[in-house]
């Protein structure tokens, strides 16, 4: 006997699932060279336009210059280098939180704060929605799970009834798929009727929300009582890689001494670390790209109602324009890179079935005549779509 890849990879294209690897030959930024393309590109996660600032280059050079280019071992072994130190630091402060842990990557500081916290016995609670990285912890925890209705108080209320154990609550700050926000005042109001934490994974949310980039818990102004861990991703906002989880001094030590992803893994180049705490002072100093950003969405919802796309709730970067089907989806993302426009087609399972669609991200380096390019070749393509796929 033996594995039968083919006909697993066979039936993923033809369920127009198959994904491929888009081969970018640029730094990041609205116009990049992509497959030997020059595209118009709304797919990335670097929301302020900080991954190609020459700031954060220069920082990262300077870094790599003084500390080298590797972590070389574990932070508990002998990979705790001054500037992951300062930087940790430099996000506690930030957060407005005792203390932050770095990570590597964002999926590690996900599994490593729900496995160090949760175990037999226990309870975890995810929102229906949630990142795959949330839902593998909780999984891989242990602990008795399960995932309540979409942004539901109530649902999660009933789930609650039930728990028992040391209970967390886990949900996104920014669902990534939707761009909607978690309802943190009454998901955290029920949790802490019945002495349950409350896990927010903001890795959207930091640097477009809140009044100084603080993401959905400045947003909603909701400190460590209401939401006792905090986990933020580097690599979208903050233009660099990484991920820190911020909470109180026990909530840090404790990952420190049992969380098995920080445990075990060589620290991130010390350079990184450089780049990101200069990445962090313009996110908060520059306070244009937020508003820039936030202009560039509001007319893009407008633009796209005059076109009769079907949009999702949302008041973020992410703006999904509902298809239906994969083959659909696809169809139109093609059209798009035909006018020269990268969007890509987002397909189950990352999303449930019938609901395909084009993500569409915005950033603090696209330009308004960039986004006016884009709802026109959006107008002329969907006016295409219904006689040019099989399906519509």
């Amino acid at each position: 006997m033996s594995f039968d890849l083919a006909s697993r990879l066979a039936a993923r294209r033809a369920e127009h699932l198959y994904r491929q690897r888009p081969l970018l030959e640029t730094p990041q930024g609205p116009e990049v060279v992509v497959d030997g393309e020059r595209l118009l590109a709304f797919s990335s996660n670097d929301y302020l336009g900080l991954a190609n600032h020459p700031e954060v280059i220069a920082a990262m050079q300077q870094g790599a210059a003084r500390w080298g280019v590797g972590g070389g071992a574990s932070h508990l072994v002998i990979g705790h280098s001054t500037p992951h130190h300062a930087l940790e630091e430099a996000l506690a402060e930030f957060t407005g939180r005792p203390r932050a842990l770095l990570f590597s990557t964002g999926y590690m500081a996900n599994l490593a704060a729900v496995t160090a916290l949760v175990g037999q016995g226990d309870t975890v609670l995810e929102d229906r929605l949630n990142h795959a990285s949330l839902l593998d912890a909780g999984l891989l925890s242990g602990a008795r799970f399960s995932r309540y209705l979409h942004n539901d108080a109530a649902s999660l209320a009933k789930r609650l009834d039930k728990a028992v154990g040391n209970t967390l609550v886990v949900t996104d700050g920014v669902f990534s798929m939707d761009g909607d926000l978690a309802g943190l005042p009454a998901l955290c109001a029920e949790a802490r009727k019945r002495d349950a934490w409350v896990m927010v994974d903001d890795a959207h949310g930091f640097g477009p929300l809140g009044a100084s980039g603080g993401g959905i818990v400045e947003h909603f102004g909701l400190g460590s009582d209401e939401v006792q861990v905090l986990v933020g991703t580097l690599g979208k906002a903050f233009g660099t890689a990484g991920a820190f989880v911020a909470g109180s001094e026990e909530l840090i030590e404790t990952l420190i001494q049992f969380a098995r992803p920080y445990i075990y893994t060589t620290s991130q180049p010390p350079a990184v670390a450089c780049a990101t705490l200069k990445s962090l002072e313009l996110l908060r100093s520059e306070g244009w790209r937020r508003e820039h950003l936030s202009r560039l969405v509001a007319r893009f919802r407008d633009g796209a109602a005059r076109i009769g796309l079907t949009l999702m709730d949302s008041p973020t970067p992410i703006q999904p324009v509902l298809v239906g089907s994969s083959e659909r989806a696809l169809r139109l993302s093609a059209l798009l890179r035909a006018r020269g426009i990268l969007v890509g087609a987002i397909r189950p399972p990352t999303v449930p079935a019938g609901s395909a669609r084009l993500r569409i991200t915005f950033t603090a380096a696209h330009t308004d005549a960039q986004l006016e390019r884009l709802l026109e070749a959006l107008a002329d393509c969907w006016a295409r779509l219904p006689e040019e796929c099989d399906d519509a």
